[in-house]
């Protein structure tokens, strides 16, 4: 029986617990990968369950000082059952997507260090081309869709299938897309719509590939003369990648050269990455794989939403939810579908609401778990409406709330009908300080 982790604590129910329990015998946060295969097989039908509640959902863990919550974890890795995968194939596939997509696909095949960030924050990434995040938007500027893109291992540094032979053709034109598995029909019949007489293939292949997330402390803490694009631990493993690219991609990754690499949001999330479907990632063992909600908490004390249910579809402004933060906007790429709302918003600068992290409390100031998506909350004072609960995971959440009313002190918000319930609000580290200049002090959180 693979180690407990140590810091997530055994399943077995407490007297004040409310989380589901499992078996005592194997802890499911840290399930051994002997039937991936299968996992992968059904991770369709997975989806379906988690993916509708997520936002609500009870965990099936529990944390280790649970007010801390992932702040001390080290390294974990989680296969994320609610993202799918998208291929884009063809001749016009940059220039299909520029058109379409917030950030500059441009980017991808220029030399590393030539791309520019659109907004300087803390804990950004150094600019990568092998991983870009962006959102698609209706043509008022709502958010639809939000995807991670990456290009595959370029030909120097792959295999062929087999493990012995060169890759493939050098000028076919391929980009893999992790989106989220709720809306992929829904996402694939709208590229196809956009696509007309574009040169491009648009295929699922979400059964051949799955998307895994790195993340804890000893990632989010490593030093900052790290600026590669890949894993720096990974980097270690095998061959050096300064010497044999190929046996160094392999090494890291698979016979065909996938690798794990930096999110492309912000650095306290860690690494990201496809692989196939049928084999575990590098630098994955059995007492480092934990459930999908535990990488959901480590975004929710990040501030951090992902996905069309999380980012409501068709309805969430891009600003608000910090998309530009995020790395998922460019202000200088030129004409897409949508961008008239964002350039106008940003070069007015001002944005009043901004999506926050949250943890609620008792009057006594004892964590509480029973606030649902869509709570509102006010101010206790006043009555003013401030906001409201997006996303709710046990005592923790986050909520879209006017930045005037959300740092006016401790104990100033509260729940609406549930007025028992304070709301305290925190602010990432890796917020810009301009966002909150006109506003009061905060908590700072890491």
């Amino acid at each position: 029986m693979p180690t407990q982790h140590p810091h997530v604590l055994s399943t077995q129910q407490s007297p004040n617990s409310t989380y589901q329990t499992k078996s005592p015998q194997t802890p499911p946060s840290l399930t051994p990968q002997t039937h991936r295969t299968q996992k992968n097989n059904n991770k369709k039908m997975n989806f379906l369950k988690f993916k509708p509640s997520i936002r609500s959902l009870k965990p099936i863990f529990k944390i280790n000082h649970f007010s801390s919550h992932l702040h001390d974890a080290g390294p974990m890795a989680s296969l994320l059952k609610t993202r799918s995968v998208v291929r884009f194939r063809g001749p016009d596939t940059i220039k299909f997507l520029q058109g379409l997509l917030t950030n500059d696909v441009r980017r991808f095949g220029e030399p590393a260090g030539d791309e520019k960030s659109s907004l300087v924050t803390p804990n950004v990434p150094a600019s990568s081309a092998r991983s870009v995040y962006a959102a698609m938007l209706t043509p008022q500027g709502r958010f639809l869709y939000d995807l991670f893109l990456y290009e595959p291992p370029r030909v120097d540094e792959r295999l062929d299938e087999s493990g012995s032979g060169p890759g493939p053709d050098p000028d076919e034109v391929v980009l893999l897309a992790d989106v989220d598995c709720s809306v992929l029909d829904e996402l694939v019949e709208t590229l196809k719509k956009y696509r007309l007489r574009s040169k491009v293939d648009i295929e699922n292949v979400g059964e051949e590939f799955s998307c895994w997330q790195r993340f804890g402390v000893d990632l989010h803490k490593r030093p900052p003369a790290s600026s590669s694009a890949e894993d720096p631990v990974a980097n270690s493993v095998g061959w050096g990648g300064a010497i044999d690219p190929t046996g160094s991609s392999s090494s890291r990754g698979n016979n065909i050269g996938w690798q794990w690499l930096k999110d492309p949001r912000l650095d306290c999330l860690g690494f990201r990455g496809i692989f196939p479907s049928n084999v575990t990632p590098p630098m994955v063992e059995a007492n480092t794989e934990t459930e999908e909600e535990n990488y959901l908490l480590w975004r929710l004390e990040k501030g951090v939403a992902e996905g069309s249910i999380e980012i409501p579809k068709g309805e969430a402004i891009p600003l608000e939810y910090n998309l530009a933060g995020l790395n998922a906007i460019s202000f200088d790429k030129g004409c897409y579908v949508g961008q008239e709302l964002i350039a106008r918003s940003h070069h007015r600068g001002v944005v009043r609401k901004r999506l926050l992290p949250l943890r609620f409390l008792n009057e006594s100031g004892t964590e509480v778990e029973k606030v649902a998506p869509g709570s509102e909350v006010i101010a206790l004072k006043s009555g003013k409406k401030a906001g409201t609960v997006t996303t709710a995971l046990g005592s923790r959440g986050l909520g879209l709330l006017r930045l005037e009313e959300a740092f006016k002190g401790s104990g100033n918000l509260v729940i609406k009908g549930q007025e028992d319930v304070k709301v305290d609000t925190i602010r990432p580290e890796w917020w810009p300080t301009q966002w909150l200049s006109e506003h009061e002090p905060y908590q700072a959180a890491g």
